[in-house]
């Protein structure tokens, strides 16, 4: 009877660790699907997405100079962030305009256009990066990636700060509505709309 008990824990123990070792290759390796390989993007993905509180993008730059393979990351992530702030901005000044009852729309939406492009050459100075990372090739030359952010509120600031100083703008503005108009369009943003 002991040697039964024996070999019956022997046993449990020998199928215990094949499923112990089973779930451990499972939870390390992804599935893999044919012909293709996972890339790891560092500085890209839901952690560098944009919220309501900041805008964010992501670029990368390759080079056989690493101080070149830098320059571009950082020139392409705040290009696309630039084209962010410019489309959620647009947005914003349309919905606004359209909810107001102002005098020569066309011409006020114009305007705040404007200022809006201006703000966001000015304001790109306030931009943050927020990861870097720097890898080296086998084969030779560099991949930098990089990702910024800036904040919701300083972009909602320089706004409110350019349009106040338009005469014929400061006439129709409404802070708080534009605000609650900027507010909607960055929680679309951060949903991915």
């Amino acid at each position: 009877m002991r040697n039964i008990s024996k070999s019956v824990v022997g046993a449990f123990l020998i199928v215990g660790s094949i499923a112990m070792v089973g779930c451990k290759g499972k939870q390390k390796n992804e599935p893999k699907v044919a012909n293709e390989t996972v890339i790891n993007m560092h500085c890209f993905g839901s952690d560098y997405f944009s919220s309501k509180s900041h805008i964010r993008a992501s670029g990368l730059g390759e080079s056989m100079d690493r101080m070149t393979a830098i320059k571009k990351a950082k020139n392409e992530a705040k290009t696309a962030l630039a084209s962010s702030i410019e489309t959620r901005i647009k947005a914003t000044i349309d919905n606004y305009v359209n909810s107001r009852e102002m005098n020569n729309k066309e011409q006020v939406e114009e305007k705040f256009e404007g200022l809006s492009r201006e703000v966001v050459k000015q304001d790109l100075t306030n931009v943050v990066t927020i990861c870097e990372k720097l890898t080296e090739k086998k084969a030779g030359g560099f991949v930098s990636y990089v990702a910024v952010e800036m904040k919701a509120k300083d972009l909602l600031e320089a706004i409110n700060e350019r349009i106040t100083k338009e005469e014929t703008l400061r006439v129709d503005y409404d802070y708080e509505k534009f605000k609650n108009t900027f507010d909607k369009e960055m929680e679309k943003l951060e949903k991915g709309l």
